[in-house]
């Protein structure tokens, strides 16, 4: 049987790094299994933030990719402030970190590009592919966001071809995601966000959405919303799943310091990806620094590992505090590397937006964390779709940005267990978060 065929409008593809790019090249990864031929359009010239050429071995190899030249300005945003470059990331500096060129900028960028400075390359796409599926059968349309932009493409092209199947993939929220509020919006711009948001919920004939709350959210507002979270790859964490099953006793795996230090194992909390200045839980920093002040045993077995980018001012504050002998920073690494930072850790970290329009923003590394079998200790708003996950599997506990004796109860009660080699990793019913079973759900969605 003849497979449909699938066009998926995505910004973030190989080399392109970071969570944003995995959703989709998963997908395309398993769908074949389940009769659909994928086909990417991506632009050719892309600004991205993060680079990890290790995605691009999961790229399959007859895989069709589509590409067409993008403007994007982020040069000149740079010109006017150098750390404008963190807008390419959706991060900005946020209340006593913002300089008069920081509010410039965020101005700028929130009133002069609706919805985002990828809106330039929505006309030429839209052109460009209504020829396009004029002379290719495609069956099924998908666009992914953010950046939210790539609706616009599949809003015009779905009002000049009625008939497509148009599928809107909401990885964040638009409107409503956290850092929407700090784009200092005037009326008329935050009218036009609001109102091409709707019209994509309206328009679309389904609209994904990664974690529970979203996808209610989505149908509160018009939307056909249905729910298929991130998940984690079985080729990528059989390491890590085959340790789960064999390690039933804890044991630590050796770091290498960042300079020179000894090479005992220590109890090791871990943050993985990217943390900017409004997902910074400065609670745990806290607890973590007066467990060091007060306990000798714990600080001399303590480290604190960051992998990834971690935004130069919350790094500045907690090198300067007590905990600055426990750091252990890698820096960037390729996701195979994070996957075995992740595996070598004890405890990991997870962290969310505080307000409660973010409790359904599901972190993509919470899959992959929950892979391994490790504790994780999640910070976000009360009642989160993350809170629920790891009851669900066991898997760690989630705190809000308010709690400050119980993180510190929650972390002497895990290094108490590592200490007696009793640390267990007993995770449960994760089969459901694997990629390929999200792929199986996706294609029953399809038709």
């Amino acid at each position: 049987m003849e497979q449909k065929k699938i066009l998926i409008i995505t910004y973030y593809w190989p080399p392109a790094g970071g969570p944003g790019v995995q959703r989709w090249l998963k997908f395309a990864k398993y769908l074949p299994e389940f009769g659909w031929k994928p086909i990417i359009f991506t632009p050719e010239n892309p600004s991205y933030p993060l680079l990890d050429e290790s995605l691009m071995k999961d790229v399959p190899k007859d895989l069709e990719i589509v590409k067409t030249k993008i403007w994007e300005p982020y040069q000149l945003a740079e010109k006017l402030n150098k750390s404008n470059k963190k807008f390419k990331a959706g991060q900005f500096d946020v209340g006593k970190n913002q300089s008069w060129k920081s509010k410039l900028s965020i101005w700028v960028r929130g009133n002069f590009f609706i919805p985002d400075a990828r809106v330039f390359w929505v006309k030429p796409s839209t052109k460009f592919l209504e020829q396009y599926l004029n002379k290719n059968k495609i069956d099924v349309v998908v666009t992914s966001g953010p950046p939210h932009s790539l609706h616009l493409i599949g809003l015009h092209l779905k009002k000049k071809l009625p008939n497509l199947k148009w599928i809107a993939d909401f990885r964040d929220p638009w409107t409503e995601i956290s850092y929407y509020k700090h784009l200092k919006l005037t009326k008329s711009s935050d009218k036009k966000h609001r109102q091409l948001e709707s019209d994509v919920f309206k328009t679309a004939d389904i609209t994904l959405a990664t974690s529970y709350t979203d996808a209610e959210n989505f149908r509160k507002n018009g939307a056909n919303a249905i729910c298929i979270t991130n998940g984690f790859d079985e080729t990528d964490a059989s390491t890590a799943l085959s340790m789960t099953k064999k390690n039933e006793q804890h044991s630590s795996q050796t770091l290498k310091p960042s300079n020179s230090q000894t090479l005992k194992p220590k109890f090791t909390l871990s943050y993985i990806g990217v943390l900017e200045q409004l997902r910074n839980p400065e609670n745990l920093w806290k607890a973590l620094d007066d467990l060091v002040k007060t306990n000798a045993d714990f600080a001399e077995n303590f480290n604190l590992k960051f992998v990834g980018r971690i935004d130069d001012k919350i790094l500045h504050e907690i090198e300067n505090s007590s905990l600055k002998n426990s750091i252990v920073n890698l820096g960037y690494l390729s996701h195979d590397k994070a996957i075995n930072e992740m595996q070598s850790s004890d405890i990991l970290l997870i962290t969310n937006f505080p307000n409660e329009s973010s409790k359904g923003i599901i972190p993509g590394k919470i899959f992959e964390y929950l892979a391994t079998g490790k504790q994780i200790i999640s910070f976000g708003p009360d009642q989160a779709d993350v809170s629920i996950i790891l009851d669900e599997t066991n898997a760690g506990k989630h705190f809000s940005y308010t709690d400050s004796e119980k993180i510190k109860e929650f972390i002497l009660e895990k290094f108490e267990l590592w200490k007696n080699g009793n640390l267990l990793e007993n995770t449960q019913n994760i089969e459901q978060f694997s990629r390929k079973n999200l792929t199986e759900k996706l294609a029953e969605i399809l038709g």
